[in-house]
């Protein structure tokens, strides 16, 4: 597959399409800085037609309540998932006129549907318009009229992903679609025809590849304090999960679930991702059976999978096949068994309405490759949206809905207000599907930080998920954990972050007391090929939804390849390999999922002290806006009267302004990144002011201690400092160390600390609480203190022989 021609094509269409959306746009005289007359019948001396009026006035209302931008990003979106929808179906021969609409059948950019139009039997066309084209050689409006006839014919099979027209949408369609570089013409061109055919790569590359400028927006809005938007957070958060990452999860809940009840040799072998359960203890084994008896009762059409964050549909597309599948080895045929599958077995939310649309025709799809005539059947899957659903927007599939209401009946009297019918009846089907547990749940959540979200969702969270309020993957655990049945499965992959840090110790104690990890992929960086270094660090599992004391799990520790094929090829070929009791985890401070761990390295957390029984490991401030309230001390008067850079200034004076800041740093030992300024004028009134601004640990600002750097790709490395600094959340601190203070700072910069530390915190995130959890054997040595004090003694003079440390006085080589 030619990925790199897709993504070229898809961030193109995406700035083409919304131009030309505009374009059609201002022909109807509606421009970003307004719309002039809603009712208009003329625009710029142009008459509009009744039908042109009508379109006209709906654009302008859903202007009104969206906005100009939101709804040219909405109809771009809609006619590039349409018009990659009919590429899909008229390369794989799916249309029912079996008459492509782009390219002829030598695959150029040619519409065969113009040379047939005279003759093509499709509902709705009107062939007398046809002729009436023809005779006027208007082949741009034929071509237009044809394809929108296209569209509507399409809309009794596939109403979700091609909605009856007629409104605005129709109104913006694009001009000039025949020219050789139009949205079409580049797209038959430049994407090989043979990709069309695998259906899931494509639509799932097309989706995130569209995003990327909207995503790469989002993230520059976030360097400015900007919060993410409901609108935005799929194009923030979407990532096509991989291939092998998806059948992994899938064959390991789903399969895992039917062959418990149904052994069957020659489905276990084409499952090549699937892994046997670890040897268990007899007693164990004994309680496993017990609780799985039931699946030998349990039929085809009875098992539910959902996935709640499911994107374009690759993780429902595979859990297709794995039922079908499951479907042919009980007798049933391919026909009968995709409409159960679609009818009964397959369920999906999603808060992207575009995202929704892609995932839904990739299940038809599906259903079609299994059944020739399934277009015709008249059944649809069970996928949604918010839609209008106001809290649905805002918190997608995070909302709990405990008690569903009856569902919404349509009124026998035709009234005003029918249209609202279909609104409330999607928001009832969204929220069925919310208060619904399911046999198995697989998903690949967003990954984000709940404290870039809006204050909506930040309240959301902290009020339903307070044990996991820190990013929304951590909150989907919790949530996935609801959706499934006792007894059933839960696969996701997630940042690896939730099996390490004091964060999230309370979500981890409580899953490893209510649920087996069954299996574990743990991949590290560079799982996902598009995004390199090692800021996504993930881990892919399955957990049977009940707890069994003694159970052992089954951990592939893939972290040290650096390629997504280099992971998969060491999965498979079973190396690194470790099977873990469970119950072990809860040796170790925080319950940190370290499976890895030696019987040693357990019995030092158990010998040791934790370092925040003997010390103060702390966090600082968060300012919200660095730049205002930092400056290096360079830029700053340091002879000054408001300079407060003393050792010998032991507290905080408000007549004072400015005081060093430790905020992080590269990688450095012993001492040294003595290099920022706090403005902490009238005791930081100004920081005080700012709602997100949090000041923390204040009894402990400008007293000595130790710091790191929070966060680093480079290493934990801790530094020395005097009287007379604040500290930052990017540059933790160690605190009232007395007597043990250059013992500790040797220690921790030792490699027995990286290596220990390393084995239970694998992140590049260094926090107060996990360094609070390091287990300290104390053995004090003068000879360990000397040398520390040299080491500290050596990185000052190597700081200060820089010109950029504040007590320079010459360079050494002067």
């Amino acid at each position: 597959m030619n990925k790199s021609a897709i993504q070229k094509f898809a961030i193109w269409a995406r700035t083409t399409l919304m131009e030309q959306v505009r374009q059609r746009a201002f022909q109807y005289g509606i421009t970003k800085d307004g719309y002039g007359e809603e009712n208009a019948i003329t625009v710029n001396g142009m008459a509009l037609s009744p039908q042109e009026q009508s379109q006209r006035r709906e654009l302008v209302r859903e202007i009104q309540a969206k906005g100009y931008d939101q709804v040219v990003e909405e109809v771009a979106y809609t006619w590039f998932n349409r018009f990659i929808a009919l590429r899909y179906m008229e390369v794989n021969n799916y249309l029912p006129s079996h008459i492509r609409v782009f390219s002829n059948a030598q695959g150029a950019f040619d519409p065969e549907i113009l040379k047939e139009a005279l003759h093509i039997d499709l509902p709705g066309l009107d062939q007398n318009k046809v002729a009436e084209y023809i005779e006027k050689n208007e082949t741009e409006a034929l071509y237009r009229y044809l394809l929108l006839t296209q569209c509507n014919a399409l809309s009794e099979s596939l109403p979700k992903m091609f909605e009856h027209m007629g409104g605005y949408t129709e109104l913006l369609f694009p001009n000039n679609m025949l020219r050789p570089d139009s949205v079409l013409g580049r797209m038959v061109a430049d994407i090989p025809e043979e990709d069309w055919t695998d259906q899931v790569q494509i639509i799932g590359w097309m989706y995130q590849y569209y995003n990327t400028e909207l995503k790469a927006e989002t993230f520059d809005l976030l360097k400015k304090n900007v919060k993410v938007t409901k609108e935005r957070i799929p194009s923030a958060t979407q990532l096509f999960t991989p291939d092998w990452i998806v059948r992994y999860m899938v064959e390991n809940s789903l399969g895992r679930l039917w062959l418990e009840g149904h052994p069957n040799p020659a489905l276990r072998e084409s499952w090549k991702y699937y892994l046997d359960e670890a040897e268990q203890e007899p007693e164990v084994e004994a309680q496993l059976v017990a609780l799985r008896a039931q699946r030998q009762t349990l039929r085809p059409e009875d098992i539910t999978l959902i996935d709640p964050c499911m994107g374009s549909g690759h993780i429902l597309v595979y859990a297709f096949d794995v039922l079908m599948q499951i479907y042919e080895s009980e007798g049933w045929s391919q026909r009968d068994a995709a409409a159960s599958i679609v009818q009964k077995n397959l369920y999906g939310l999603d808060i992207d309405r575009r995202a929704t649309q892609l995932a839904y025709f990739a299940v038809m799809m599906k259903a079609r490759q299994y059944d020739r005539r399934f277009l015709t059947r008249g059944i649809q899957p069970n996928l949604y949206h918010p839609g209008a659903y106001a809290e649905g927007q805002e918190f997608g599939s995070l909302l709990i809905v405990d008690k569903l209401e009856p569902q919404p009946e349509q009124s026998d009297e035709i009234t005003l207000f029918d249209s609202n019918y279909e609104d409330k009846l999607n928001t009832w089907n969204f929220r069925s599907l919310l208060a619904r547990q399911y046999d198995v749940v697989v998903t690949n959540p967003p990954y984000m930080a709940v404290s870039n979200g809006d204050a909506a969702l930040n309240k959301y969270i902290k009020d339903n998920y307070s044990d996991s309020k820190g990013d929304l993957f951590a909150a989907f655990i919790e949530r996935c954990g609801r959706f499934a049945r006792q007894n059933g499965y839960q696969a996701m992959i997630t940042q690896h972050s939730w099996m390490f840090l004091s964060s999230f110790e309370k979500l981890r104690t409580k899953l490893l007391q209510s649920a087996d990890i069954v299996n574990m992929a743990h991949l590290g960086a560079r799982a996902f090929e598009e995004i390199g270094g090692e800021v996504v660090q993930t881990t892919s599992f399955v957990l049977y939804r009940a707890y069994t004391r003694g159970y052992k799990g089954t951990y592939c520790r893939l972290v040290e390849p650096t390629t997504q094929q280099g992971k998969e090829d060491m999965f498979l070929a079973g190396e690194n390999r470790y099977t873990v009791e469970q119950f072990n985890f809860s040796k170790i401070p925080g319950s940190s999922v370290a499976y890895w761990v030696s019987n040693s390295l357990l019995e030092c957390y158990q010998r040791g002290t934790p370092l925040g029984e003997l010390a103060a490991p702390r966090k600082g401030n968060s300012t919200s806006d660095n730049n205002r309230f930092l400056r290096l001390w360079f830029e700053v008067d340091i002879h000054n009267e408001n300079f407060g850079c003393t050792e010998l200034k032991r507290e905080l004076t408000i007549a004072k302004r400015w005081f060093p800041y430790n905020k992080g740093g590269g990688y450095r030992k012993w001492y040294g990144y003595n290099e920022y300024m706090i403005d902490w004028y009238d005791d930081a009134a100004a920081i005080r002011a700012i709602k997100t601004a949090v000041i923390a640990n204040y009894q402990y600002f400008m007293k000595p201690g130790l710091t790191w750097s929070t966060v680093t790709s480079g290493g934990f490395s801790l530094r020395k400092f005097g009287y007379g600094y604040i500290f930052d959340n990017g540059g933790c601190c160690v605190f009232d160390l007395g007597s043990k203070t250059n013992y500790i700072l040797g220690l921790l910069n030792s490699v027995v600390f990286k290596y220990i530390f390393g084995q239970s915190n694998p992140t590049i995130n260094s926090q107060s609480g996990e360094v609070a959890k390091f287990p300290v054997i104390t053995k004090l040595d003068d000879k360990i203190d000397f040398l520390t004090e040299e080491n500290v003694s050596n990185s000052k003079n190597d700081w200060d022989s820089h010109e950029t440390s504040w007590d320079f006085k010459r360079h050494p080589l002067v």
